[in-house]
């Protein structure tokens, strides 16, 4: 067998254009952990970030970007029950997905949902993770209250419409088209508003305020968030693609209002929370995917030689839903 593998790497901090084939040496399980032989990887945000520079790996993770994928067991390592050589598998990543095989701590990952394929599969956990932690666990999100997500037609937001729906949750969702609204609202959005066209303060503000808000724009969002939401409603920051600052921001409504500002983000968590986002999932959410009830929504599939294509689709914020690219070819 062959101990080297295909692999995209980052070239220099950049563009997509950094992003180049290479082969890395095949990846060997630690404790805890499953080598994945890689179907599909999905593509996301932080990949973007990581390749311009912006996103450092953990000291202990790969250089290489991928945070997700979809495969079979290749290798097992000590200490590890649950999984067996040749099980499909998805799971979430430190790094290292954009590649043939990459090590992922076994707690981290989960089945491959019933119903769905290795494709839909590689496009779960990073954004299944994410919705699940900070619009349930830190959010708090319940029946009836009033959801608004920024991006909606996004991996996070489509996941988060299906999420919060299914929850009883009144649901609310910012895009940039005609087009990216209807796909929001053919998800179950009572309401999608096109940012380009109508101020998401007013119409919130007339349905009585949010009593939660997933953004992960920022910067100028942030104080418009702030007034979008109801007395004593949450904003969870995810993100902030436009930047962390705001100047002359006045947080004294924060304690007349009762407000909560809060956010995360998933890849610096420890190994036991990330194993714990994945209890919840396969305990709440993976039933309701199996179900037909919550999916992901697919955008568009790339080879893994066009890594660099995918990442200008991302960027270029015409896509609605997940991007993915195709690892292992005829083989998947």
């Amino acid at each position: 067998m062959a101990d080297t593998m295909r692999a995209i790497e980052i070239t220099e901090p950049g563009g997509p254009d950094v992003l180049k084939p290479t082969e890395r040496p095949m990846p060997e399980p630690g404790a805890g952990e499953i080598v994945i032989r890689v179907a599909f990887a999905g593509v996301n945000r932080p990949d973007a970030l990581q390749r311009a520079g912006l996103y450092a790996p953990p000291p202990s993770a790969s250089d290489l970007p991928g945070l997700e994928a979809a495969g079979w067991v290749h290798s097992v390592g000590a200490g590890v029950s649950g999984w067996s050589v040749g099980d499909t598998v998805c799971g979430l990543l430190p790094g290292g997905g954009y590649a043939e095989y990459v090590a992922t701590p076994a707690a981290h990952c989960l089945p491959v949902p019933e119903g769905l394929d290795l494709k839909q599969a590689a496009c779960l956990p990073e954004t299944f993770f994410t919705v699940y932690s900070n619009v349930f666990t830190r959010g708090g999100l319940r029946a009836g209250e009033r959801f608004l997500v920024h991006g909606g037609s996004s991996g996070i937001g489509t996941t988060a419409i299906q999420l919060a729906r299914e929850a009883g949750a009144r649901v609310f969702a910012t895009a940039g088209s005609d087009e990216k609204c209807a796909a929001c609202t053919a998800l179950g959005a009572e309401r999608a508003i096109n940012y380009r066209d109508e101020d998401f303060v007013d119409i919130m503000r007339a349905e009585g305020g949010a009593d939660l808000i997933l953004d992960m724009v920022g910067g100028p969002y942030i104080p418009r968030n702030i007034k979008s939401l109801a007395d004593d409603g949450r904003l969870v920051q995810i993100a902030f693609l436009q930047g962390p600052k705001v100047a002359d921001m006045n947080f004294v409504q924060m304690m007349t209002r009762r407000l909560t500002l809060t956010g995360s983000t998933l890849r610096p968590q420890s190994d036991l929370a990330k194993a714990r986002i994945a209890d919840g999932l396969r305990r709440d959410v993976w039933p309701l995917i199996a179900a037909g009830k919550v999916g992901p929504v697919m955008d568009q599939t790339f080879a893994l030689d066009d890594a660099a294509a995918a990442h200008a689709r991302m960027e270029g914020s015409t896509h609605i839903g997940k991007i993915v690219l195709d690892v292992a070819g005829d083989s998947a």
